[in-house]
């Protein structure tokens, strides 16, 4: 049973929470799109998505679910809120709860943001990607996709190249494919990697070879390096990182023959994955977009829904 009023990270939840998500997204995801647009689950809820970072998949992902389960979304950019006249993210929360929001949809540079404005208010938060800490309904659809292609968890091998360092969606999916009995292999240049990064779970282990980490793997996911966050000079140059952690057909070659190739997005074509590759028969990253939907719809459903549970129980 479902009894997260906020979803704020995997970490948070236990092996049964993540298959009860992935079931719950089935349910949405074999329901006609015509009949799924017309739902009244949520009908009279307010979500609102509070991006402060620049999204496509995720924010439009969002946006489809909560009005797929009937629900009024309104998106708010920090370009068009008060934040520019010097309002803390706080006080925004708590505006948008005045304004009677049942669900705050919240991506943050700062990790550990939405922890910190869960303890603060009424409404429910969803934790839609915080600095380089996580990104959990990510790592919930990359599940459901990987699920979906037939492939069982338990054994499972999944190589993840790029910049672990800096990525969310990395730490997400170790923590949740782990639990799940899955082993995951790091892989990045020395200087992307966290020393830190098997503490993620014991299934969890660091690989300086992208050969070395996608020989024999049932799933590889290629990440790009997030410039944005970059302190400074990492890696030589894009050049250099394609030649030597590129995902080319050569190293795609060492993975089982029945491997699928999976992208969080946004994608750099030519430098952590080859065009061909990324548009081939072993893609499934468009598989990914299309899973966001019904994976968020089951996350909306079930964080308002204990939130109602809550608010019942505490009156």
């Amino acid at each position: 049973m479902w009894t997260h009023r906020h979803l704020l990270g995997i970490a948070q939840l236990s092996r049964d929470d993540i298959l009860h998500v992935l079931d719950q997204a089935q349910r949405w995801f074999v329901v006609p799109r015509t009949e799924a647009k017309n739902t009244r689950v949520l009908h009279g809820r307010s979500i609102v998505n509070l991006f402060f970072e620049s999204s496509t998949r995720t924010r439009t992902s969002f946006e489809a679910a909560g009005k797929r389960l009937g629900a009024d979304v309104v998106n708010v950019t920090p370009q068009t809120s008060s934040v520019t006249k010097g309002e803390t993210l706080l006080d925004t929360v708590r505006n948008l709860e005045a304004l009677r929001a049942d669900a705050i949809v919240l991506r943050h540079p700062a990790s550990g943001a939405p922890d910190f404005v869960s303890t603060h208010g009424r409404c429910s938060i969803v934790n839609a990607g915080d600095g380089s800490h996580e990104h959990p309904t990510q790592a919930l659809l990359d599940a459901f996709t990987i699920q979906r292609k037939g492939k069982r968890f338990e054994g499972l091998v999944v190589a993840i190249c790029g910049d672990i360092l800096h990525s969310r969606v990395a730490r997400s999916n170790a923590l949740l494919l782990g639990a799940l009995g899955a082993e995951v292999r790091l892989c990045g240049p020395r200087t992307l990697v966290p020393r830190a990064a098997e503490a993620l779970g014991p299934t969890v282990r660091t690989l300086s070879r992208v050969e070395d980490a996608v020989e024999g793997a049932d799933v590889v996911m290629a990440l790009r390096i997030q410039t944005e966050r970059l302190a400074g000079p990492l890696i030589p140059s894009t050049r250099e990182y394609a030649r030597t952690f590129g995902l080319s057909g050569r190293v795609l070659a060492l993975a089982k023959p029945d491997a699928i190739v999976m992208h969080p997005g946004p994608i750099n074509r030519g430098v952590e994955i080859e065009s061909g590759i990324a548009d081939g028969p072993q893609s499934v990253i468009l598989d990914q977009v299309e899973a966001g939907i019904a994976v968020r719809m089951a996350v909306l459903e079930l964080v308002v829904g204990a939130g109602d549970a809550e608010r019942r129980g505490a009156s």
